[in-house]
């Protein structure tokens, strides 16, 4: 199982991480997209089993005590993670998966595959990042504030990540996540 196979894909709230794993997909349809469990309602136009995997709290929480969960963590009251064999299923099978995930579930990652690579998605600046979550629409003045908040602390942590790319553009952004990728997958492991 070759673990340099597992990318992780982080950033703030609303800096468009989802819209750019899409833009890799259509790029290079070899890489997969690991699909999370969360126990948020669906928003318009999302599918179970193809945004997320919605399921209950108690469901998640099960799967949680059952050590099913490589990586979780509750945002703005739902929980959100990982499972543990999907992720090995890609793995096994050679093919390079991405996670979408917080920093937090990324530093979970690293720790049980080292040779994950971590991509921080930054958005060009707060004021951008503020008026992307406007625009997803649904979400109130104080939780934009209360995402504006976590997005800074995110940011911050940032440096721990392989390599930061800025969003300004999806497929810019798409192609320097790839182009990472393809370098990383051919490096020798002791060059990183």
């Amino acid at each position: 199982m070759d673990d340099r196979k597992l990318i992780v894909i982080s950033g703030p709230s609303g800096c468009g991480k989802d819209t750019v794993l899409r833009k890799i997909r259509e790029l290079d349809d070899s890489i997969a997209a690991n699909i999370s469990y969360t126990t948020r309602s669906p928003r318009p136009g999302e599918t179970d089993g193809v945004n997320y995997h919605f399921v209950s709290k108690e469901q998640f929480l099960e799967n949680i005590e059952n050590g099913m969960m490589l990586e979780y963590n509750q945002y703005a009251g739902n929980y959100y993670g990982t499972s543990r064999e999907s992720i090995n299923r890609f793995l096994e099978d050679g093919t390079t998966v991405v996670l979408v995930i917080d920093v937090n579930g990324g530093r979970n990652v690293k720790k049980y595959y080292p040779n994950a690579l971590l991509l921080f998605l930054m958005p060009p600046s707060i004021g951008e990042l503020r008026r992307r979550l406007i625009g997803r629409g649904g979400v109130d003045e104080e939780s934009i504030k209360a995402r504006l908040r976590i997005a800074e602390e995110e940011i911050l942590y940032a440096q721990n990540y392989d390599l930061v790319i800025v969003n300004r553009d999806v497929e810019e952004c798409a192609r320097e996540c790839l182009e990472a990728i393809s370098a990383w997958e051919k490096a020798e492991p002791d060059n990183k």
